[in-house]
């Protein structure tokens, strides 16, 4: 039986700690193809944690956005990016409304992003290529928190601690949190 619990409920929470990801057979990990390294994720902690940020409030603000509709809006994003690196403009906008409005938000929060790059430096040293890299690392983890179960929010969960940990606090995070659960 399948019971749809609130996303801060101390049952689900603990279940998650005792959780054996599910065996991805024939699948390929995601961007495979981008190479990530340590310092890489250090020079670009801003990017990540602001991209992070924008996935977890938009699901937050929504309440029904489970994790396959932010690998949606992930896998979309990795595509508009790839594009962008031939030289093409092309949105892969998805589909699915909840992924659209992931991927919608995500793409907000990259422009303001780099608008405040700018403001602060005369100009925006983010390229592309740094971006599809967040992107790719973003869908990895959700690669590697998926359980296989259609309304799985581990990758959500996962986000919230990552915020709380670098003591980001996106808008609707506060309505996530439970008093119940220490970071």
């Amino acid at each position: 039986m399948t019971i749809d619990c609130p996303f801060d409920c101390a049952y689900l929470q603990e279940s998650r700690r005792h959780e054996t990801p599910a065996a991805k057979p024939g699948e390929a990990v995601p961007d495979a193809d981008i190479r990530i390294t340590e310092s890489w994720l250090r020079d670009h902690h801003m990017l990540l944690l602001t991209l992070a940020s924008a996935l977890f409030s938009t699901a937050m603000e929504n309440g029904r956005t489970v994790d396959r509709d932010v690998r949606e809006a992930l896998e979309a994003l990795s595509k508009t990016y790839r594009t962008l690196q031939s030289g093409l403009y092309y949105e892969s906008v998805p589909a699915n409304p909840y992924a659209a409005q992931l991927y919608q938000r995500a793409q907000e929060a990259i422009a303001a992003f780099r608008r405040e790059e700018t403001e602060r430096g005369g100009m925006s040293v983010t390229r592309d290529t740094d971006i599809l890299g967040c992107i790719a690392f973003w869908r990895r983890m959700e690669y590697t928190t998926d359980n296989g179960r259609a309304r799985c929010r581990a990758f959500l969960d996962f986000l919230r601690a990552q915020l709380e940990g670098f003591g980001a606090t996106a808008p609707g995070a506060e309505a996530a949190r439970s008093p119940l659960v220490l970071p």
